[in-house]
């Protein structure tokens, strides 16, 4: 078994994308933190965020930028960045916003997850002359915890939806 890449990903990327995005979501808010979504919320979101042509265009956003981490052809994690889109009265469209840092169960504790938000933050901070914004699940301690380190603080609270089931987030931002 050979170390973890960690690369820019590409067009051919989208389905095992979406398949590590779906997992990964399933895994960590339903199995791992056991939120009841009802069953047609799940689906419809998991539908709509995670299918192949949903991150075949998000992969062509102009401004926004995906990394993943591959080991021997497969996909362990993956980040997505780009103009801010949390509504908070501060935040502005040029800003930079982390939208995405998602690490396989199976990946978990290998670094994948700080070494994909390095990169991140640095790209971001690059791109963008104003703050850095994140948008994490309120009850998600963990990755709290991991911002903190890197400098970022909650500034607010909005809800995300995951089809019309309404998840409590927190807005961080560095900056």
């Amino acid at each position: 078994m050979t170390d973890a890449v960690i690369r820019p990903a590409r067009p051919d990327d989208a389905e095992p994308l979406a398949a590590l995005g779906r997992q990964t979501f399933i895994d960590t808010f339903v199995n791992g933190f056991a939120i009841p979504y009802p069953a047609n919320d799940l689906s419809t979101f998991l539908d709509a965020s995670f299918s192949p042509d949903t991150i075949t265009q998000k992969l062509a956003e102009p401004g926004a930028a995906w990394w993943v981490a591959e080991r021997d052809g497969d996909l362990l994690a993956f980040a997505n960045a780009g103009p801010n889109g949390l509504p908070h009265p501060d935040a502005h469209p040029t800003d930079m916003e982390l939208r995405r840092l998602y690490v396989a169960r199976t990946a978990q504790g290998l670094g994948l997850g700080t070494r994909l938000l390095t990169l991140s933050l640095d790209w971001m901070q690059a791109r963008g002359a104003g703050p850095l914004w994140i948008g994490v699940w309120s009850g998600n301690l963990k990755a709290q915890k991991l911002y903190a380190a890197h400098g970022f603080e909650k500034v607010g609270e909005y809800q995300y939806p995951v089809g019309a089931w309404m998840d409590d987030e927190f807005i961080l931002r560095r900056g």
